[in-house]
């Protein structure tokens, strides 16, 4: 089978780690007669592992505006692909106009199809945006022969605005071993200790809440309790949302001198495990989420998890954490607090949640995604 994958505008972090997950996992012996074409951009290709069945396709395109960037998708990209033979198209991004005669797509935008959440955005260039992606994610997902889900709640929500689509599956993302294999410290002695340190990480956006965990942390001290939080992501659309100036208003209405709250910034994924070791209790307040990957580094380490009730996220931590409205500072303080109160259920929960998190295996992603591509391959009847 001679598979032809588009990550030509693959530049989410999400996206990238999808990528790099499943082509440096491939099982080569159970893939043995497999051959794949990857058209993507120099920064991704630098990523990607070397083997003699891999091959790399760079276009001077990928780096030029995005509209050129959409017309090489729609009219070279088919061209490519049958140059190469390629048996079938995998679109790693709903969001691709490409269009081939068996073809799997994936989704992994929700901002677009959850209730509410574009009305955080004020009306704006990114607004306009994400009601384009909509219909264009639409259109991607009817034309394809498969159709690649993260979550169930992502598919049942986004089905509810494409309709219902044939030959569906639900294969999660996974986590890097180096968060597996990262040095714990110990999670389970919060009560024991003069001061907790609490985490968030996350990019700044409309959905992620940061000044509403900020509010709750400054509810916390209020009451007595010796909390510090560090908030760590990367860039934001402050320009566009207004998203910073909330926090900035929150940390100069709760924190003007910095006491408590720690900004880091930008932090590596290679530096990640280690961040999240040093915490005592992670916070994740994203109110919209197609698949948390946060989240599941921050289970993956065994760390006691704060988190949001909203989107996919009690279907991937279940019963191994407390939940809270990330649109309400209290109910943040709330959800932190039972932790600072009860250190059985800090232990049981941290030991669940890496329990849990061993199910995001980059290896069964991969084995699942090429196993789901052949499946569509044998298909007879195509569009």
């Amino acid at each position: 089978m001679i598979v032809g994958i588009n990550a030509s505008r693959a530049r989410s972090g999400g996206a990238v780690s999808h990528l790099v997950g499943i082509i440096t996992e491939i099982d080569w012996i159970e893939n043995s007669d497999l051959e794949i074409h990857i058209w993507t951009h120099k920064g991704l290709s630098k990523k990607l592992p070397s083997h003699p069945f891999i091959k790399l396709h760079i276009s001077e395109a990928f780096e030029q505006s995005i509209v050129k960037q959409i017309i090489w998708e729609k009219f070279i990209l088919p061209r490519e692909l049958k140059k190469y033979k390629c048996d079938i198209l995998l679109n790693i991004d709903a969001g691709s106009v490409a269009r081939y005669s068996k073809m799997v797509t994936m989704s992994r935008d929700m901002l677009s199809y959850e209730p509410g959440e574009m009305d955080r955005f004020r009306f704006s260039v990114e607004k306009i945006r994400l009601i384009l992606l909509k219909y264009i994610q639409n259109s991607s997902l009817r034309a394809s022969n498969g159709v690649v889900f993260l979550t169930h709640y992502a598919g049942k929500v986004i089905q509810e605005s494409c309709g219902k689509l044939r030959n569906v599956i639900y294969i999660p993302h996974g986590v890097g071993k180096e968060f597996l294999l990262a040095k714990k410290a110990d999670h389970f002695n919060l009560l024991l200790k003069k001061t907790v340190d609490i985490l968030y990480v996350s990019n700044i956006a409309p959905y992620k809440h940061q000044w509403n965990v900020v509010r709750g942390i400054a509810n916390l001290r209020s009451k007595g309790f010796d909390v510090r939080l560090t908030l760590t992501g990367g860039g934001h659309v402050d320009s566009l949302t207004g998203s910073q100036r909330k926090l900035d208003e929150a940390l100069e209405e709760c924190d003007p001198n910095r006491k408590f709250v720690k900004i880091l910034g930008y932090v590596s994924q290679s530096d990640l495990p280690q961040i999240l070791c040093s915490a005592d209790i992670f916070v994740f307040a994203s109110s919209c989420e197609n698949m948390p990957n946060t989240l599941i580094e921050a289970m993956s380490v065994g760390l006691p998890i704060a988190c949001s009730n909203r989107g996919p996220m009690p279907e991937v931590l279940k019963d191994a954490g407390v939940y809270f409205n990330p649109d309400c500072p209290i109910s943040i303080a709330n959800s932190i607090e039972s932790y600072l109160k009860d250190e059985l259920l800090v232990h049981n929960n941290a030991i669940n949640a890496n329990q849990l998190s061993r199910n995001y295996s980059w290896e069964r992603c991969s084995r699942e995604t090429f196993a789901f591509l052949r499946k569509v391959n044998k298909l007879k009847k195509y569009n």
